[in-house]
């Protein structure tokens, strides 16, 4: 059935429609021409990212008319030709086109910053407003870009006017609109049959797959998708034969239990050692800004002096790419299940099987020291249910913060009131694990003038400096403590500064440093078994020749046997194990690829249709993690399992 709309008050919707995927164009070829060098475009491949890219556009504005086809059909013409149905179709056109505007330079500015186009982050940025709109206003010239979409919005508007008035002049009866409609409504069926995330893995290249997607059309899959159910998106093997897997990943080859109940009782080996832990997990802190790892810019002088009188670990690998991630590894050592990360699960994120919980069984004071307000991500509400106290922004007095941000406040502050809670647990003869966590290498990179010689806000490079100023300054004060000699100092990143590459897990853009400081108690020394963020927790406390009964999924990486080192690296769909010569991954559809010579920076990527014995140890931990997680095998206090 043709349509005829040119005589139709549906003409609109073509108009908006030619506006629209020009728009759509025009942020697909500027990303392109950011990420041309990495994109690696044949002719083919260009032809394949534009015709697919008009896929989704088209897709996107499908369910977007789905309410706009419906007003059309359904204003009567008596009120079709009255002022308020005119402004008001004017306003909704002016302000679809403002939207188009915002959202290409959304699109620009979050690619800037990630690499891809609107994903599961953009979805975190619209629940915690407050800190993004803040970070957005603190970052960007916010006035002139709204001011230049205005302008832009009203020459485009101008172009359409006279068109928009002959479609509000048009007579047309309901038989007529809806016959119109019911062509039109074609559109969003035919999206939702045929077109989903599976069209775009045109290529192993994720540039090439990022700028084949639509911006919008992202952000609702992310919606959809924060929390994926493993069984029904992802290759499986029996539970008994992934169970059986996953104990002798954990125990090094012994298996303890039967079915996937890894609780087990760690016998470390000498007398327990009540030392305090002062861990701090910074904000972005990739390997690489490290002289050690061959940085030449010097931005991190005092962790470079540390690291040459600490134990550094030096193949060591976030589980993620968020803040979250990076915590839920540590704190919980557990891999990275698919969807949004344990912390944010609300209802589901606490009472597990936490390091804070094995120490404050002990009688350890533990908190969680959180730069910013800890409602963000659910923070303060994950590490309460889990054993921690906490002190955050919203508890320290104004008079204390000397410099805030978007985020929070500074790095120095934040130890501030960290060493005031260390005095206060020696002063009661209790030992302390404070975990802190940072905030300042963070765009809008803001912190306070005249620490150090680079000036505020002007980049990450300055952050990182100012970062490390910082972390040189909490020593310094910490060496004139009496607790100082009996702590361990715990540097670590909660994930690295950018996870972009040509491949999905890029496995260099997860290499993260960590160092563990105590001069009287930890000799200097190089730690270059490969290990994961989730093997954090065990090694700190096998430190301590700590025994203690444990659900955790990490190892010792002090005792690692050469054939059990790996990482285990995901972002909210993709998740990797990593064994040193390969990537092995899983994905949705059932899908399992592997990454041969993974460090490399064109990694060659391969499908593979048969799970292999490294597929098959990936498979073993995230399914493990999965069953493990939803059947509560890892909550503190478990209840029995019915057999």
């Amino acid at each position: 059935m043709q349509l005829r709309l040119s005589n139709s008050r549906y003409a609109l919707i073509g108009y908006v429609l030619s506006i629209a995927l020009i728009y759509f164009f025009l942020t697909r070829t500027l990303l392109l021409v950011a990420a041309f060098p990495e994109a690696d475009l044949s002719i083919i491949a260009f032809l394949k990212v534009y015709l697919l890219g008009v896929i989704y556009d088209l897709a996107f504005y499908g369910y977007a008319l789905i309410p706009v086809t419906l007003y059309l059909l359904l204003v009567p013409e008596r009120l079709w030709k009255t002022g308020l149905n005119r402004g008001f179709v004017r306003l909704a056109i002016f302000a679809t086109i403002y939207g188009l505007g915002f959202i290409l330079a959304a699109e620009l500015l979050f690619w800037d910053e990630f690499s891809v186009r609107f994903n599961f982050i953009s979805v975190d940025y619209l629940v915690y407003r407050r800190e993004v709109t803040d970070n957005i206003r603190e970052s960007y010239p916010l006035p002139l870009y709204l001011s230049a979409i205005l302008l832009v919005t009203l020459f485009v508007y101008w172009l359409v006017v006279d068109k928009i008035k002959v479609a509000l002049d048009v007579r047309e009866p309901f038989r007529q609109r809806l016959t119109h409609a019911g062509g039109l409504m074609l559109l969003p069926v035919v999206s939702f049959l045929l077109v989903n995330q599976d069209l775009r893995e045109l290529s192993n290249n994720s540039y090439q797959n990022e700028l084949a997607s639509n911006g919008p059309y992202q952000f609702i899959a992310a919606f959809k998708n924060n929390e994926l159910d493993y069984y029904k998106f992802y290759q499986t093997l029996p539970d008994a034969t992934a169970a059986a897997l996953l104990q002798k990943e954990i125990s090094a080859g012994e298996v303890t239990t039967s079915g996937f109940d890894i609780r087990r009782s760690i016998d470390n080996p000498g007398r327990e050692r009540r030392l305090n832990i002062f861990l701090v997990m910074v904000e972005s802190l990739s390997a690489d800004y490290l002289q050690v790892f061959g940085n030449s810019e010097r931005l991190t002088p005092n962790l470079d002096r540390l690291a040459a009188d600490s134990m550094l670990f030096t193949n060591l690998y976030a589980t993620g790419t968020r803040t979250t991630r990076g915590l839920e590894a540590v704190t919980l050592s557990i891999p990275p299940t698919p969807g949004r990360s344990i912390v944010k699960r609300v209802g589901h994120e606490t009472n597990l099987w936490s390091i804070g919980n094995v120490l404050k069984s002990k009688g350890y004071d533990v908190r969680f020291i959180y730069g910013g307000r800890g409602y963000f991500e659910n923070m303060n509400a994950f590490f309460a249910g889990n054993g921690y106290g906490i002190i955050d922004q919203s508890s320290t007095p104004d008079s204390e913060m000397g410099f805030t941000n978007a985020w929070g406040m500074a790095d120095d502050d934040l130890y501030t009131q960290a060493l005031k809670a260390a005095d206060a647990a020696h002063q009661a003869d209790q030992p302390f694990f404070f975990h802190l966590m940072t905030t300042t290498n963070h765009r809008p990179y803001t912190y306070p003038e005249g620490r150090i010689d680079m000036p505020s806000g002007s980049g990450r490079a300055g952050a990182v400096k100012y970062t490390d100023w910082a972390i040189g300054e909490l020593l310094e004060k910490a060496r004139n403590k009496p607790w100082f000699g009996d702590t361990l100092f715990v540097i670590v990143a909660d994930h690295t500064s950018g996870s972009a590459g040509k491949v999905a897990l890029p496995v260099s853009q997860y290499h993260i440093p960590m160092l563990i400081y105590s001069p009287q108690h930890i000799p200097a020394q190089r730690v270059t078994a490969l290990a994961s963020q989730i093997d954090v927790a065990p090694t700190l406390l096998a430190l301590l020749n700590m025994d203690y009964e444990s659900a955790f999924f990490g190892k010792n990486i002090l005792t690692m046997r050469p054939a059990d080192e790996r990482a285990l690296i995901g972002n909210y769909q993709k998740l990797g194990l990593y064994t040193g010569n390969r990537l092995s991954i899983l994905s949705p559809k059932q899908r399992m690829t592997q990454q041969l010579n993974p460090t490399a920076a064109d990694p060659l990527e391969i499908s593979v249709t048969e799970p292999d014995t490294a597929i098959e140890r990936d498979i073993a931990y995230y399914q493990g993690a999965s069953y493990i997680y939803s059947q509560h095998l890892n909550a503190w206090e478990p209840p029995a399992l019915a057999r």
